[in-house]
């Protein structure tokens, strides 16, 4: 008896399926499992927020951006409210005045996920895509979330630039690429060579670095000066 052929799938049908898995390795559902701490944490939030995004943060920007910028985790009242990374608290303002004043972003940033604000060949996540209890991810939820943040490191095939905002950040990048952090040790304003990428640190843009001095804009602004001379660089080599 003969076998039934297989119905014939159109190229752009094949390329659709692929980037829907490829995004799916990328970013959690809407109603990740995977860590239970944070699952709790997120019904009680849904509960007592209804209105809010409360869910895993998705990445921000286009995967062909030669910049990816890692933060920490989404802020409670920031990203966990708006749905996008670094919207709605101080980090956000402080970020987004700075990737604006470098030519990373254009449009009017308004603390809300549908202004007009655009990246321009940069993205950002976070090494933790679900907001935890007082803004603090244990071990095994920076460890468990790495499945996302190396999809997404995979999946930029433009990728020259990684800056890592804060130690845990930094450590999550380096273990992404099977790196101990120790052999690329955190500090503000360091710079590793991760084969053909850069790793550029810098403290977190939260309120707290700032107002403490730990960071200073000027400090902030010197990383991203760095960067965009790396970039344009590698543009004229």
């Amino acid at each position: 008896m003969a076998r039934p052929e297989r119905p014939h799938r159109r190229p752009q049908d094949i390329a659709a399926s692929h980037e829907a898995a490829q995004e799916a390795a990328c970013e959690p559902s809407r109603d990740c499992p995977l860590c239970p701490r944070l699952v709790e944490f997120r019904k009680s939030l849904r509960a007592r927020e209804p209105s809010w995004f409360n869910a895993p943060v998705p990445s921000f920007g286009a995967r062909n951006a030669r910049l990816l910028i890692v933060g920490l985790a989404p802020g409670l009242r920031g990203a966990n409210r708006t749905g996008r990374p670094f919207t709605g608290d101080y980090a956000g303002d402080l970020l987004y005045r700075t990737l604006s004043e470098f030519g990373f972003a254009r449009g009017a940033y308004q603390a809300r996920a549908d202004d007009e604000l655009r990246l321009v060949d940069a993205c950002i996540t976070n090494a933790v895509r679900c907001v935890p209890p007082e803004n603090k991810p244990v071990p095994d939820e920076v460890t468990t979330c790495r499945t996302f943040l190396k999809a997404t490191l995979a999946d930029m095939g433009r990728l020259r630039v990684i800056l890592a905002l804060g130690r845990i950040a930094h450590e999550s990048v380096a273990r992404a690429f099977d790196l101990r952090p120790s052999a690329t040790p955190f500090a503000h304003g360091a710079r590793h060579a991760i084969g053909r990428l850069e790793l550029f640190d810098s403290y977190h843009c939260s309120r707290q670095n700032t107002n403490t001095g730990t960071l200073t804009p000027d400090m902030f602004r010197a990383v991203f000066a760095a960067i965009r001379a790396y970039l344009d660089a590698q543009t004229r080599g």
